[in-house]
């Protein structure tokens, strides 16, 4: 399924569920938000965008403790799920997903190679995290973390996947 056709789908569960949804994105830069606000009448159901590529700008937008950075890095659960839950706190959405990464070329390390993005998603009080490890160049990773995110807000909102 195409990324655009992920957005419908997505429009079309939120519109139903009179629900509205926000993005904390990292090493995707935007594009998840970008791909939402490509729907017409995406305004009905995105609530906003958070683009905190910093580690600052994650603990100055999205109230993500500094601690967590030197304690598991800024590529890891903890971050991402702080990530999502500053975002619903900030806009009262009932939806959300965050995403950290590293899309490359550089930056990977043996813990943490290029391609590894975690995503964390949040219907309400109930959270999901997930690690992924995406192939190819730089632009590659983020298209597959975008298609990941739209898929995973998809599995929350049509309760395909009970979250834990």
């Amino acid at each position: 399924m195409t990324i655009d056709q992920l957005a419908m789908d997505l429009g079309q569960r939120l519109s139903l569920l009179s629900a509205q949804v926000v993005t904390a994105e990292s090493c995707t830069g935007g594009g998840i938000a970008e791909a939402i606000t490509r729907v017409a009448g995406s305004s009905a159901w995105f609530e906003a965008g958070f683009i905190t590529y910093s580690n600052a700008q994650k603990t100055a937008q999205l109230d993500v403790p500094s601690s967590l950075f030197e304690q598991v890095g800024a590529v890891s659960r903890e971050v991402v799920e702080a990530m999502v839950r500053g975002a619903q706190a900030r806009t009262g959405a009932r939806f959300g997903v965050a995403v950290s990464g590293i899309a490359g070329p550089g930056g990977g390390s043996p813990e943490k190679p290029v391609g590894t993005v975690w995503l964390a998603w949040a219907n309400g009080y109930d959270i999901h995290s997930e690690k992924c490890f995406f192939a190819g160049d730089r632009a590659a990773v983020r298209t597959q973390a975008i298609v990941a995110a739209l898929e995973g807000l998809l599995r929350i909102s049509t309760q395909e996947n009970r979250i834990e």
